[in-house]
Order: C-alpha cells, then structure tokens, then sequence
C-alpha cells in the first residue's frame, strides 16, 4: 500500500507542478519593475549570473583563442533544449552514453535524499502513461498562434500594454498564454477570456484538456529501474552522447551537462548546460558548413554569438534558454565540429555586432533570393534600422529607390533576373514550383485549423492574388477568396498556410492545363527562409571576392560595429 500511495502521490505533484507551470528563471522575478526596465534589468542579471571562466574548457574540448583578440572575457553558460518534448510520443527513446573511458553521472532526488548513480554503460531514457489517480482538467487561455517567436512576442507586448501578464509557450507552434501562474483558477481565466472577448475582435480562446493518464520517465541501472521528474547527467570528461534512435552512429556528441526536466506541456525537455563558445562549435559547421571560405565562417560565428546572446528569453515559460533547430539555430553538438570552422570561433572569441552599443537582432537565413528584407516585411514590430532592403550583390545594378519592388510590374522582372547576385549559383536562388489546387486546398485548411480559425471550414478556393508587397518585394498581403469568404495571409502566414514557396519573395500564377476549371499555381520566386540579415550563401561569394567578415556584416547589417563583447552592451 505504501509503494501505491507514494506512486499516486507523485503523480498528484507532477500534476499539479504540470498545472502552476514551471518556475521562471529567477531573473524573470523582478516584479518591481516596470516591463521595459526589468527585460534590461533580467537579461544584464542573466548575463552576469552565468558568466565563468572557460579556460579549463577549452583546453578539455581542445578549442583555444591563442589567435583571437586579448581579453579578460568570460564565457556564459547557456540552457539549450536538445530534445524538446520527449515523451510526447511514449514509443520513443532517448539513448545517454559516456565517451570512451568515462562514466554517466545521474544525480536525482529519491524522496527527501539525493541519490548519485555511477555507469560506465548506456543508459536508456523512456517514457510510459501512467494513469491519474482520478481525471483532472488542464486549461490556459490561448491568446494567439504563429508561426514565428517574433511576432508572437509582438503580440505578447501588446497584451502586456493592455494591462494582461503573458508567457511565450511552443507546444508546437508559437503561442501566447495567459500567465498561468496568474491567471491560476478556473474563474480568474473564464473572467479573463470574457473580458477580452467583449472588447476585441482577437481570435482568443480556452484550451481545455481532460487528463486521465501523464507520462512519466524511467529508466535502468544495475538491474533497477528509476523514475524522477528531475535527472542530472555529467560526466568526468565533460562529454556526453545522445542518440535518438536505434543506430549508433546516429548519436551526437554534447559537451557538458545535461538535464532531463518537466516542461509546459506535460512532456519533459532534455538540455544541454555548455559555455558559449563550446556551443558555437555545434552551430557554426551546421549553420553555414566546412567548407565556407575563412570570413564567411567568421562572420557566422560573430552572428550566432550574438544571436544567442540577444535571444535568451526564448523558452522561459520552459526554464531554458534557446532550442536547437531553425526555430533558432541549427545545434547538433560536437561531432561536426572542423579545425575551419573552430578557428573562426577561436578568431572572433567574445566579438558581437551591435548598433548603438546594443545588441543587434542578428537574424539571417540561408538565401535572400537577390534582396534582403525589413524586420517588417516578415514579422509584426517595430523595424530595426540596420535590417533594411539591401541589393543581395556585389555591385549595385538595381537602384531599389528608384525602381521599388512594391510595384508588381518591378517584381516580376526582378525575380526573373538569373545572374549578377552574389546567390546566382545557388540551387535556391530561383525556383517555379506548380501546385494543384487540391493540394493548396490542403494545406491551408490545415494552417487554418491550427489557428483556430473561423475560415478554416470553407471548401474550395476560387482565387488568389498578392494584394501588397513591400519594399523588398515580400508579400505583405495575399487575398484567397473561397466558397465562404475572402480573407487576407499576412507577411509570414504565406509560408506557413502553403507548401510550394520556401520564402514570401514570389508571385502567383493561375493554371488552368488546357482545361476551364482552375488546375492550381505556379509559384515563381527566390530565396530560403525569411530573407532578413544576412545571406549565408552571399556571404560566401563575397568572401570569395576577398571580402573581410567585418566588411560582409556591414554589408548585410548598415550603419551596425563589431565589439567585444562587455558588460556595457546592451543585451
């Protein structure tokens, strides 16, 4: 009977840890504050807060500065959530192994104990549902979804201005909730969504859930099996190997400490603690490759220095920092780490780029498709002035002022210039992609009801046309009319509601196939991903053409500097 009680009882508090949420990061507590100064106050708090010296490190991981500028910089630990929601689907595994010659430490709370454990094998993390003593009811108020943290957070401080306490959440798509530590009963949350209701027009609604089962992790050592909410793993060499699959030579190499903690969503996240510029060895050959030529490879490791930097309030409904996917940046650890690449890590130890002594929104992808955009081209917010149209060449032959890619008639010629970019070469530069009707159909309907959107029930589409583009060209308004209604995608929505375009730098063009009825789009554009920031693969040819790293992110970035990184800056 003791051993069913103390079952039941842990899942009554995973249960209602699930419900409170999880604790904030500490400096998210500076509640005195107004919300402008205490974001300044948090993130100069978090800085300092993590910051070690990471000269034993580097000599461990065999990464040095012998090359890079004199300082007395130190490093900063950050919270990278390596695998995100493990457990939402109970089949999957995640496999933990030491280096060779090393051992797994697991240190975990056993009641009112900690207990430590010592392998030198494999350990295997999985997941079972286990049934609630009795259903209960989960619920938060949504207050909107997208696809993107940056205009989820434009959205959060709207909310915020009105008086209302928000978090950021990610069960899949961006959301914004409902403080749910503040808005903790059924009642302060049914008032809550009255209110809003009766002032707004905003799609806002209560996401309820009945829980009859949660999972819960376990795993083995020596023969017994363990089952806490909380799980540290460290090793003696500072190195850890995750596999999540089958395949051994599918594991990837972490340096660090990882940790295996409860998330917002019922699931668990599994995060890596590694300084800074150990996790730039895990970025830099993923983000832009090898092979690079030296000052392309620079500035990426300047960019995703500051990027990290800049971006840290990310996931802290989560209690981490930053993912490890493109909702980021790219991480998969050391095992693709180069002596190319962990020289221009070492090159540019400590160096940021920074507009007006603050940190800049170093946003890039991976092609612009000739031109970068505005901030405001893509995401809800206010325009950085250094993220603004540039000519994605070498050579200035299109005059943007004078011949604006707002004008359709300008676009479609720009988009059907092949050479003179520094991207010309590229398979994503240019691309036609044709799409049936029915598959369109599809796609948006499925982006619709991931919304919650009330025009997720019509049928057909009868026709679509870019209503509004911006200066660079990107679609700011594209109108579908359908069975039911007409309707506008926003900016970034584009992408999102259809398969076919893999940025919003293109045009539509109706199908017919040699019939009467509508066949489907052709899709004719350019570029990868959102197009702001700098272009990996421009950045390249301009380093190609003897381009410094300074000069290629002043290129992309005008009007911004390269600092080393001090407590001055602004985060």
């Amino acid at each position: 009977m003791r051993q069913k009680d103390r079952t039941a009882k842990q899942l009554e508090n995973k249960l209602q840890r699930r419900i409170r949420g999880q604790k904030k990061l500490d400096m998210l507590r500076v509640a005195c504050f107004p919300v402008g100064v205490r974001y300044q106050v948090a993130m100069k708090f978090l800085f300092w807060r993590f910051s070690h010296t990471v000269l034993t490190t580097f000599c461990l991981l065999g990464l040095t500065a012998a090359s890079g500028p004199e300082s007395n910089i130190q490093d900063i630990e950050l919270k990278i959530g390596i695998v995100q929601r493990f457990g939402s689907q109970p089949t999957v595994k995640l496999q933990l192994e030491p280096t060779k010659g090393d051992r797994l430490k697991l240190k975990f709370q056993a009641g009112n104990k900690q207990q430590i454990l010592l392998t030198k094998n494999p350990v295997k993390l999985e997941t079972v549902m286990q049934a609630l003593p009795q259903p209960a009811v989960e619920e938060m108020v949504v207050l909107g979804t997208y696809r993107t943290f940056e205009t989820a957070e434009d959205s959060a401080n709207k909310w915020r201005s009105q008086g209302i306490e928000v978090e950021i959440a990610q069960p899949e798509r961006w959301q914004v909730w409902a403080k749910r530590d503040v808005y903790s009963t059924p009642l302060l949350r049914r008032l809550l969504l009255q209110n809003i209701q009766a002032s707004t027009k905003d799609k806002v609604y209560l996401d309820t859930k009945v829980l009859k089962q949660v999972p819960q992790v376990s795993w083995v050592v020596d023969g017994k099996r363990y089952s806490p909410d909380d799980l540290e793993i460290s090793t003696d060499k500072n190195l850890i190997r995750v596999n999540k699959s089958e395949k051994p030579e599918n594991a990837r190499l972490y340096a660090g400490q990882l940790n295996l903690q409860p998330n917002a969503y019922g699931t668990y996240t599994l995060v890596n603690q590694v300084p800074l510029e150990t996790y730039l060895r895990g970025v830099v050959p993923y983000e832009i490759g090898t092979d690079a030529p030296k000052a392309a490879l620079e500035a990426q490791a300047i960019l995703a220095r500051t990027y990290a930097l800049r971006n840290l309030r990310r996931f802290a409904a989560d209690n981490y920092q930053l993912c490890a996917d493109t909702h980021c940046q790219v991480y998969y650890g050391l095992n693709g780490a180069a002596a190319k690449t962990d020289q221009a890590i070492a090159s540019t130890r400590g160096k940021v780029v920074t507009y007006k002594n603050e940190l800049v929104d170093a946003l890039y992808s991976s092609t612009t498709g000739g031109v970068t955009a505005s901030f405001s081209d893509v995401w809800n917010g206010d325009d950085r002035p250094y993220l603004r149209p540039v000519l994605d060449a070498a050579t200035n032959f299109w005059n943007l002022s004078k011949q604006s890619l707002a004008d359709e008639k300008n676009f479609q010629k720009f988009i059907n210039i092949q050479q003179g970019f520094n991207e010309s070469k590229w398979d994503a530069f240019r691309w036609h992609k044709e799409t049936r009707l029915e598959d369109i159909i599809k796609d948006l309907q499925k982006f619709l009801q991931v919304k919650n959107s009330p025009y997720a029930k019509f049928k057909t589409i009868q026709a679509m046309a870019v209503v509004k583009r911006s200066e660079s060209g990107r679609i700011l308004e594209l109108a579908v009319k359908t069975d039911k209604s007409t309707f506008i995608l926003h900016k970034d929505e584009v992408r999102s509601a259809f398969a076919a375009p893999t940025s919003t730098l293109f045009y539509l063009e109706p199908l017919n196939k040699g019939k009467p009825e509508l066949w489907g789009y052709a899709f004719i554009g350019g570029g990868l991903g959102h197009g702001v920031g700098l272009s990996q693969t421009g950045a390249q040819n301009l380093a190609k053409l003897g381009w410094s790293s300074p000069k290629i992110l002043q290129f992309y970035y005008p009007g911004t500097q390269i600092q080393i990184l001090n407590k001055e800056i602004k985060l």
